[in-house]
């Protein structure tokens, strides 16, 4: 029989229908543990929702591993690169890839009646993956390219048609800076808006014909291949299989080199986190500790007579970290519907708003991984119950004269 474990349940029972000094400090104490932890469940939530929703923007234009010529040329217009589609089943049955697309790139000038602006043309094929896009379309709809014909339809971002003042259903025409000089009339079928400046005033879509006419490629010659992984976190082993795959004469680049910055940015949103969590644990624990002492000496008495008794120091140090595991659970139970509901309306209603331009989204994202929060309680209540041993110390000094002597 556990009667360490039996007398820490009396005692947290007990002190509901008392009037013991300690109550109203346990009641804080606890109220101080499920505050602190609802800020760690928050801020992570926070953390991990931000990088996740950047990652998939980047990720959104440029596919998580892209196969082009070895060119040194840093140029958006590179050597074509043979399409094969045996080398495109041989990557796609790679470990860890989930789909082949084909793409180009070209330079471009869009010139109105009244405005200028230069873009990026990308061109896409049959097999490019909509999904991304589709769900970020403000108006209109995306066009099909087939492998048959060609489309005029491509689609432009929101801040592009904003500045031009176009709309879908308009026509545009986009002027190519060669010998000779080309110009080509497209019209627009769709506008999507993803928050990333950066890439939103730059990139339109357009069907992979147009760039092989104006760079006079044959049908069996493509711009270089996108590659999507099926799991982000192995990343790097599997952009380096994929290097270690291909031909000699191709090289092969995964979002975080061809996008460093950005994603080294991403990686500093993780120290954010962390001091959070660092600083509201140390609140918690101090909580406890200012708790269990009083507690302690609350039971000075008791410890004394368990003392008389037979029982060890040991034996009495555990009914007080029994108690205070139990009191640890409380707020972290608390703490736990706090965070998660906090959570849960942000997800659905996104009722906090952000600045897009600054930080490249309108509302606080939010991504709640099971994972996450499980190892956010066990690791909590593992330090704060680790952390109660400090209190304990004081049990072993108490001998039952001295108890006797305080009653």
């Amino acid at each position: 029989m556990n009667y360490e474990l039996l007398i820490a349940r009396k005692i947290v029972s007990s002190r509901k229908d008392s009037s013991s000094i300690s109550k109203p400090i346990v009641r804080i104490a606890v109220a101080g543990v499920a505050i602190g932890f609802a800020v760690m469940v928050v801020a992570i939530a926070i953390v991990t929702g931000f990088k996740k929703e950047i990652r998939e923007k980047v990720i959104g234009f440029g596919s998580h591993i892209q196969v082009s010529n070895y060119d040194e040329n840093n140029s958006y217009e590179t050597k074509p690169v043979l399409k094969n589609d045996t080398f495109v089943n041989y990557l796609s049955s790679l470990n860890g890839i989930r789909h082949v697309e084909e793409f180009a790139t070209k330079a471009g000038i869009i010139k109105t009646k009244t405005d200028i602006e230069g873009v990026v043309v990308k061109g896409v094929g049959h097999d490019y993956n909509w999904d991304y896009f589709q769900k970020r379309l403000v108006a209109g709809q995306i066009f099909t390219p087939s492998d048959t014909g060609k489309t005029d339809d491509v689609i432009i971002s929101k801040l592009t048609a904003d500045r031009l003042r176009l709309k879908v259903n308009d026509d545009l025409i986009t002027y190519f800076i060669q010998q000779p000089p080309r110009a080509r009339r497209f019209h627009i079928s769709g506008i999507y808006e993803t928050g990333l400046e950066e890439f939103d005033s730059k990139y339109i879509f357009c069907d992979i014909a147009h760039i092989r006419q104006l760079n006079d490629w044959t049908h069996d010659q493509t711009g270089g291949y996108e590659v999507t992984v099926s799991d982000f976190d192995n990343l790097d082993k599997t952009g380096d299989l994929v290097y270690s795959s291909i031909p000699a004469e191709l090289n092969s680049r995964t979002i975080r080199e061809m996008y460093p910055q950005i994603f080294d940015w991403l990686g500093l949103q993780d120290v954010n986190g962390i001091v959070i969590i660092v600083l509201m644990l140390i609140v918690s624990v101090m909580n406890m500790i200012s708790a269990l002492l009083i507690i302690i000496l609350e039971r000075v008495q008791m410890i004394g007579t368990l003392k008389s008794l037979g029982a060890s120091n040991f034996s009495v140090q555990k009914i007080f970290l029994y108690e205070s595991g139990i009191l640890i659970g409380k707020g972290l139970l608390l703490g736990n519907l706090i965070g998660i509901g906090l959570c849960l309306v942000q997800y659905y209603t996104h009722f906090i708003h952000l600045d897009q331009q600054s930080y490249y989204i309108s509302y606080i994202p939010i991504f709640l991984s099971p994972e996450y929060i499980l190892m956010l309680n066990a690791g909590t209540f593992a330090v704060c119950v680790l952390m109660m041993m400090l209190p304990t110390i004081i049990v072993t000094k108490i001998t039952p004269l001295q108890a006797l002597r305080f009653s």
